[in-house]
């Protein structure tokens, strides 16, 4: 690579001198709205890709619809690979999506909210370079301004984004770019998948070490029933002391831990909230400590987390359980293991059998039982497995988000010419 000695100044920005600028209308060979079909959630032989399928530069086809039985397709709205689709309409945050197909699933078509951008080979020699450059932040800010409508419902009308201009470097340079981004695409997918697998095993792990189908070596004996309520303490902010969001902090000495600040497991502290010195000292029960565990009562009910070193006091909202060992009747990071693993998934399905629940009350979540290893040794061997397991995940996640930066930081300084591939 080497730093692009000369540029121009355009309507688009600096680009460099063997760089044209041109309207789409003069790359596009053809822009093709997909079909006003009738779709269901029931599987057919014919997925249909609509607006809530593009994500930025990708396609998610986590979840899909079908075009109804009853209906053909049009072979013309039949998704290839290098396809790129543009999101005509959605919310003003969302208006102008583009994303390529890159055969995600063997056979889809897509709806009449898309638009297929077919490029002449002469200005776009890659379909690949077209949708990293239309997912730059300055190409997706002046997509955005050319929305009209309200921010619930804003549409980009075909005429306007013929308007629309677009660097055009020279065909090997456009494909060169694209190359290298994606390389990198590429080695996300890897570690995505490295990550998949490994949550997977530490998944299967769980399972195996914490209802004792699988031993640790030097370890042997009966496990013991234990029921939450003989072995804990169980605390909450109760419904008197009235502690509402107007007194959510945004700075203070005392955090105050809700279950939205939990995050893989642990307190994300950068994010939390503050209360005044009088509504920590009001209730010494929930004043929280290291390996203290916590689980959510309310919203989205059985989240879990433990504390790990808190460099300030704090505090729970309403919202949360701690969890503390009666005379060391459990090794409390044993403990928050079994309850991220089934037999705590279990414990709420049979809870909310037949019922919407939306809260965990203390008086049922006394009752949930589990079984625990004859010794604290085997909990502390088995927590241990596990949390290596989870440190080598961390460390997997953290390399994947130093690469996600890395693409960043490579779009936009290819993809404005800042920087030149020679």
């Amino acid at each position: 690579m080497e730093l692009s000695p000369a540029h121009k100044t355009t309507a688009i920005g600096a680009i460099p001198e063997e760089w044209d600028v041109k309207p789409m209308s003069a790359v596009l060979a053809k822009a093709r709205l997909g079909g006003n079909y009738p779709n269901q959630l029931a599987e057919t032989d014919f997925p249909l890709m609509k607006m809530g399928n593009i994500a930025r530069g990708v396609f998610d086809v986590s979840t899909f619809e079908y075009i109804s039985p009853r209906t053909i397709p049009e072979a013309q709205h039949r998704l290839s690979c290098g396809d790129v689709l543009f999101n005509t309409r959605n919310t003003l945050d969302l208006v102008g999506k583009v994303a390529i197909w890159r055969d995600e699933l063997p056979t889809a078509y897509y709806n009449s909210n898309l638009l297929r951008l077919e490029f002449k080979p002469s200005e776009i020699a890659s379909s690949v370079f077209a949708n990293y450059w239309l997912n730059t932040a300055a190409a997706v800010s002046r997509l955005r301004a050319l929305a009209t409508g309200t921010t619930s419902v804003a549409a980009i009308y075909t005429r306007d984004l013929l308007r629309f201009d677009v660097a055009v470097p020279p065909p090997h340079e456009q494909t060169a770019i694209a190359t290298v981004l994606s390389d990198v695409d590429s080695l996300l997918v890897e570690q995505d998948a490295l990550i998949v697998k490994k949550r997977a095993m530490r998944q299967g792990a769980m399972q195996e070490l914490l209802t004792g189908k699988l031993r640790l070596p030097g370890f042997s004996g009966e496990w013991n029933l234990q029921r939450l309520g003989d072995a804990a303490v169980l605390k909450a902010r109760i419904g008197w002391q009235g502690l509402t969001t107007a007194e959510y902090l945004d700075s203070g000495d005392y955090y105050l831990v809700t279950g939205t600040d939990f995050t893989s497991g642990k307190i994300d502290w950068a994010n939390c909230h503050y209360v005044t010195k009088y509504r920590y000292d009001q209730d010494p029960y929930i004043q929280i400590a290291p390996r203290d565990v916590l689980v959510t009562k309310d919203g989205t009910i059985g989240k879990v987390a433990i504390v790990d070193a808190v460099d300030k006091p704090g505090t729970l909202n309403s919202g949360v359980f701690v969890i503390r060992p009666k005379s060391k009747s459990f090794v409390p990071e044993f403990f928050y293991y079994l309850l991220l693993s089934d037999v705590f998934d279990k414990f709420l399905s049979q809870l909310s059998a037949g019922s919407t629940i939306n809260h965990l009350y203390q008086k049922d979540f006394v009752g949930f039982t589990y079984r625990l290893p004859p010794t604290e040794e085997e909990q502390v061997a088995i927590a241990e497995v596990l949390r290596d397991m989870d440190t080598d995940i961390d460390v997997l996640e953290a390399k994947r988000e130093k690469t996600a930066l890395l693409k960043h930081g490579m779009m936009q300084e290819l993809l404005t010419g800042r920087i030149r591939l020679v």
